[in-house]
């Protein structure tokens, strides 16, 4: 049977035959020409002393710290990896063990470079919303700082573009208070690495919050027609196309025009009947003095009832013929003759049920 398990000998390392046996050497010795059977060979038995073994070791200890320090938390570069599709096996057989988890999945795709795709950013954001609510804990130790990278590149490009503040600030509180819980059972293990880490981290989403909010939107400089030039029904055509209720308030607070258009009830009306069923409309009915329905007063009282409804540009799409995770636009490594048929567009929640076995 073959060996399964991690190759004992750490990747970087090569072997050379010695009149002692197989010794190993690593690359770091192999780039400056030193290793342990060399050294021995040109000072004869005289390397045989205590200050010449302290020296071969300290090479070996150097390396591997350089190593690891290159993995964790010291390197200044973090690590990303580039995969665009992922096997998602969830059984163990003889020949394969474990599962795919949820940190494995989120470690080894391609969100660095999603989170630049403009169809592509209200799914991460999404995704780290729910992992910061409830799957947190069970990221690996690896996945969790992954997760703290990729947040940091989400703020640092809502900073640079100062577009979708709002969606970002309301991630950051959910993980804050999921953190200030969690951190209080880090003697459960609820967390991986040590409490000052994530206590550092915690100041790291508060200086974030801070710099959202300093936000400052520089006004375009009028270069031709504005939204209140154009016709009424023309403006009341765009902000359909608004599908969140806090949009079109804060455009009627631009103008008294604007004001006026999106107080308007078949606006709100389409809005309810966009986000939520006729059942769940029927359940909390408002009907104003003169018989009319409350359209936009069923919206936000329904909003804190009901989960809005979710479409993406771009999702994460499942092969159920090969079992494979893969953005929409890459190569799908699927074999079949008809891939089209067999893929499955996942959502943000069912991208993460996909994991709960």
């Amino acid at each position: 049977m073959p060996f399964l398990g991690q190759d004992w000998r750490s990747p970087g390392q090569n072997w050379v035959k010695t009149d002692d046996g197989w010794k190993k050497r690593t690359a770091d010795d192999k780039n400056n020409n030193v290793s342990v059977a060399s050294f021995c060979k040109d000072n004869k038995p005289e390397c045989f002393n205590k200050e010449n073994l302290l020296l071969s070791l300290s090479y070996e200890m150097s390396a591997k710290k350089r190593k690891k320090d290159l993995m964790n938390n010291n390197s200044k570069i973090p690590y990303f990896h580039r995969e665009k599709w992922i096997y998602v096996h969830k059984g163990s057989t003889k020949e394969r063990h474990g599962y795919c988890t949820l940190g494995e999945a989120f470690n080894r795709l391609d969100f660095s470079s999603a989170i630049k795709d403009t169809r592509r950013f209200n799914y991460v954001v999404r995704l780290l919303e729910l992992i910061a609510k409830s799957q947190l804990p069970s990221l690996s130790g690896v996945a969790q700082k992954n997760y703290m990278n990729i947040l940091e590149r989400v703020v640092q490009k809502v900073l640079d573009d100062q577009q979708n503040a709002r969606p970002i600030k309301e991630l950051l509180q959910t993980l804050y208070v999921s953190l200030c819980g969690l951190v209080q059972d880090m003697g459960k293990s609820v967390l991986v690495g040590n409490i000052n880490i994530w206590v550092h981290r915690m100041d790291n989403i508060l200086q974030w919050q801070q710099q959202l909010d300093n936000i400052q939107i520089n006004r375009p400089a009028a270069t031709g027609m504005s939204l209140t030039d154009l016709p009424a029904s023309l403006q009341l055509n765009i902000m359909q196309r608004l599908t969140d209720g806090r949009d079109l308030v804060s455009l009627g607070q631009v103008c008294p025009e604007l004001g006026a258009l999106t107080e308007d009830r078949l606006l709100w009306k389409k809005l309810c009947q966009y986000h939520f069923t006729d059942r769940q409309i029927r359940k909390r009915l408002m009907v104003s003095e003169k018989g009319h329905l409350e359209w936009k007063k069923m919206y936000f009282k329904l909003s804190r009832c009901y989960a809005h409804r979710e479409q993406y540009s771009d999702t994460l799409h499942l092969c159920t013929h090969c079992h494979i995770l893969f953005w929409k636009d890459t190569d799908h490594p699927c074999t079949a003759n008809n891939p089209e048929s067999c893929t499955t567009s996942l959502s943000p929640q069912d991208f993460i049920s996909l994991f709960n076995f």
